[in-house]
Parts: C-alpha cells; structure tokens; sequence
C-alpha cells in the first residue's frame, strides 16, 4: 500500500535499524510485529523525530520489520544464487536534471550510471553493486522490472524501493524461483530519497 505521508529516517542512530534487524530474526515477530513495531516507536521516538502521526510511524516500521522478516527467510537461498541483478531508484540520484550524464537505455527502460557525482548516493551504490559482480540498473520506476526481466534471466535480485514497492516486487516474484532480497528507503519522496549504503553492502 502506498504511503499517502513522506518520512525521512535517515537521522535515526544505527542502533535502530540493528534492533528491527534483531527483531527479525526472531521466530515470534510474524505473530506481533504491532506489538514490536509499537515497542520500536516508542524507544526511539520516532514520531517526535520524524513528526509523523504515532499511526503512520508504526505503519513504516512495521513494513520495515516486515521486509527484514522476508529477506531473513530467502537469505540461504538467495546466497546459492548465481546471475544477480541490483535495481536502484532513480529518484536516489545526487541530480534529477541534466546535470545527471546517466544514460538511458530504451531497451531496459532503465538509467546507466555514467559516474559523474563522487557524492552521489546512486553512484556509490552501483559501485558497490558492480564490484560485486551485479548488473545494475537505475529505474525510473517499479513496471520497468518485467521488462528487464523479459529480457535477462536472473537467479537472485537486491531491490533498492519503498516498502510497498518491494512489497510488490515480493508478490510479483513468487513464484518465479527467483530469490528477492529488499533494501528499504529511509526517505521516500519523488526527489531526493535516501537509502543505508551500509544496509545495501551487507545485503549484497
């Protein structure tokens, strides 16, 4: 479900998204993630920090538990995976004007970083994505995957997204056989967002 607020998360200690990881991997946290998102909530404070609702707090960090839940399920299958594929957002980039040199690939309907932006997030991230042997690709947004996927076949994928974008990537990919792991956004919005590089590096 698409969220009708924008948040940013990205001035919360690290401690917190260790904490959601600890809770994930519990084997009870299916059966109470309100009760552990509530918990989360409250200890942070996250509400007060981001000014959101104490209703639309709990809604992110219970899809952020949700999504760590998910990948902690297909972690041992994905790392069995041979050909992999990093989907990025788009709306990650440093710039979203010409300043931006990423080509864009009607094949793909997808942006090539071009690697003009030390500092860009989008940058760093396909680095990363490329050491480690990735193809990678900057969406514009989610519909692009059935066309990429159309056209090379993948056994394992990282999806940079919001939450319901994964969610949905998670649902679409069911029963494909290919092995899906979610890296969340930590500010959504259509410019600007942000994403943990050091979340992205231990899922990769």
């Amino acid at each position: 479900m698409a969220y009708k607020f924008n948040f940013d998360l990205s001035k919360l200690s690290q401690s917190f998204f260790i904490d959601i990881a600890k809770f994930a991997n519990r084997r009870d946290v299916p059966k109470r993630i309100g009760k552990t998102a509530r918990y989360l909530v409250k200890k942070f404070k996250i509400n007060e920090i981001t000014g959101l609702p104490m209703s639309d707090a709990l809604q992110v960090v219970e899809d952020l538990i949700d999504i760590n839940v998910k990948n902690l399920s297909q972690r041992d299958k994905f790392l069995k995976t041979k050909r992999r594929a990093l989907f990025l957002p788009h709306c990650s980039r440093k710039y979203m004007d010409s300043r931006c040199q990423a080509v864009f690939d009607k094949k793909f309907s997808s942006y090539k970083c071009a690697h003009c932006s030390k500092d860009c997030l989008v940058n760093k991230a396909t680095q990363l994505g490329e050491k480690k042997g990735y193809d990678v690709y900057i969406l514009p947004g989610g519909s692009c995957i059935r066309k990429i996927l159309s056209k090379r076949k993948y056994s394992g994928i990282v999806g940079v997204a919001c939450c319901e974008e994964i969610e949905l990537a998670i649902n679409h990919l069911a029963n494909s056989g290919i092995k899906l792991q979610g890296v969340p956004l930590i500010k959504n919005g259509c410019s600007g967002t942000k994403f943990s590089l050091k979340n992205l590096q231990k899922v990769l």
